[in-house]
């Protein structure tokens, strides 16, 4: 009889737990959904950099205009920074909560360091990512690069191997192809064009071109040896295409006297 007591009185007691707690829960949900806590404010900053110079106010607003979704307290911040990120200047973006009713964003920006397939950009990490080309400073003439579909990474090696190669020389390296068959195409300032060829790195599964490094750059220093001399001989006439194909040497065309004189 004292058991069955016992018993009656942990249930009720159990019971009263749980209504006090599901009374205290329903509260605070209330609480939460008050207006008070409804995100009104975004702080934007810089993530490793003093400043923004592509996302601004505006951009934010218009990403994520009609998507938002939460307050304080429910908003999701995995889903916050994903809708942040689509922002097309954004590369990555960090949310905090800032009581009681904002948002602390922190943004790296893409870096723009060429022209992709003429559509896009790629940004210092090889990345390819799309954003409004006019958007870009006047003063800012980016070099044009191309290639098959997830080559951008090769593509940005080669890239960087012929600007250190032609520094010396203070001739840019204005176009970089790569065609479907990994063959090399190279536009200089002036519109030199040069034909490197095949490329070892298509034969071997290294995106980021180690194993045709060597060779590539062979091909390469072979020219900008030969360059000041070449320069020279020419006297004042202009190189069209220079094919670098050949095991030991180069073929070079002259530009018509035409060009020279419209130059």
């Amino acid at each position: 009889m004292f058991a069955d007591a016992r018993l009656i009185n942990f249930i009720a007691n159990t019971l009263a737990l749980l209504a006090v707690a599901a009374f205290v829960g329903a509260a605070l949900v209330w609480v939460a959904q008050r207006p008070y806590f409804s995100l009104s404010r975004i702080y934007i900053e810089p993530l490793n950099t003093e400043h923004l110079q592509y996302v601004s106010p505006a951009t934010v607003r218009e990403t994520i205009a009609g998507e938002f979704r939460g307050n304080f307290f429910f908003a999701q911040l995995g889903e916050v920074r994903a809708l942040f990120e689509k922002s097309p200047w954004v590369r990555k973006a960090q949310v905090q909560r800032v009581w009681p009713d904002a948002l602390r964003v922190r943004f790296e920006e893409h870096h723009p360091l060429a022209i992709w397939n003429d559509d896009k950009m790629l940004n210092t990490w090889g990345e390819p990512f799309s954003a409004n080309q006019g958007e870009l400073p006047d003063d800012m003439n980016l070099p044009r690069l191309s290639g098959p579909e997830a080559s951008e990474r090769l593509v940005v090696q080669r890239y960087a191997e012929l600007v250190r190669w032609f520094a010396p020389l203070h001739v840019r390296v204005q176009e970089v192809h790569l065609s479907p068959r990994y063959a090399w195409e190279v536009t200089l300032a002036g519109g030199l064009q040069l034909s490197l060829g095949r490329d070892p790195a298509a034969d071997e599964a290294d995106l980021h071109g180690r194993s045709g490094a060597l060779p590539f750059a062979e091909r390469v220093e072979r020219f900008v040896e030969v360059w000041p001399a070449l320069m020279e001989r020419l006297d004042g006439r202009a190189l069209r295409t220079v094919d670098l194909r050949y095991p030991n040497g180069f073929a070079v065309t002259l530009a018509s006297v035409n060009d020279d004189v419209a130059k």
